[in-house]
């Protein structure tokens, strides 16, 4: 198995840098590389930044960046770590996308957080992209979802569409 990583911001990847005394945040280093260092990985994999934005500040031109590299790339299974307020809507943008396995995930707290639930759902979504053989899907709290068929709730939570079960 060969999987493509990439890299869009959010806060899956932010930072809070001491030297900038504040509560501003960067976009650091991708959050998946020190999870796969973590691993050790038994597939190949790369990882692109395409960009390093919060999901609020994505536009269609960025949607567009992400959709071209997922349709120019060799890699038939894809990752995109992305920001939850946004990362449906970046999925529909990849909905004509059918001949791979793309799977976006995201979390609540950044991964340099000692209780960021960053690590699981990139583990999450790297065991989906195992058996998942087609299509654009959201891997959240555990839960593997139909990129059209989820929502984020108030709670933070990732739920289906007819049925929160």
């Amino acid at each position: 198995m060969k999987i493509l990583f990439i890299q869009t911001g959010g806060t899956i990847d932010k930072d809070y840098p001491q030297k900038l005394r504040s509560y501003a945040f960067v976009i650091s280093d991708p959050a998946v590389r020190t999870v796969l260092k973590m691993i050790k990985p038994s597939f190949k994999f790369k990882i692109k930044t395409v960009i390093k934005k919060d999901s609020l500040d994505i536009t269609e031109k960025d949607r567009t960046k992400i959709r071209e590299l997922c349709q120019k790339s060799h890699y038939k299974k894809i990752i995109i770590t992305h920001g939850t307020d946004t990362m449906i809507k970046t999925a529909e943008a990849l909905k004509d996308i059918t001949n791979k396995t793309i799977i976006f995930t995201g979390s609540m707290k950044p991964e340099k957080f000692y209780d960021s639930d960053a690590r699981f759902n990139i583990g999450c979504a790297i065991g989906a992209a195992n058996i998942i053989k087609k299509g654009i899907f959201i891997a959240m709290n555990g839960r593997i979802y139909n990129w059209d068929n989820c929502k984020k709730t108030k709670a933070c939570q990732f739920v289906n569409k007819i049925s929160s079960c």
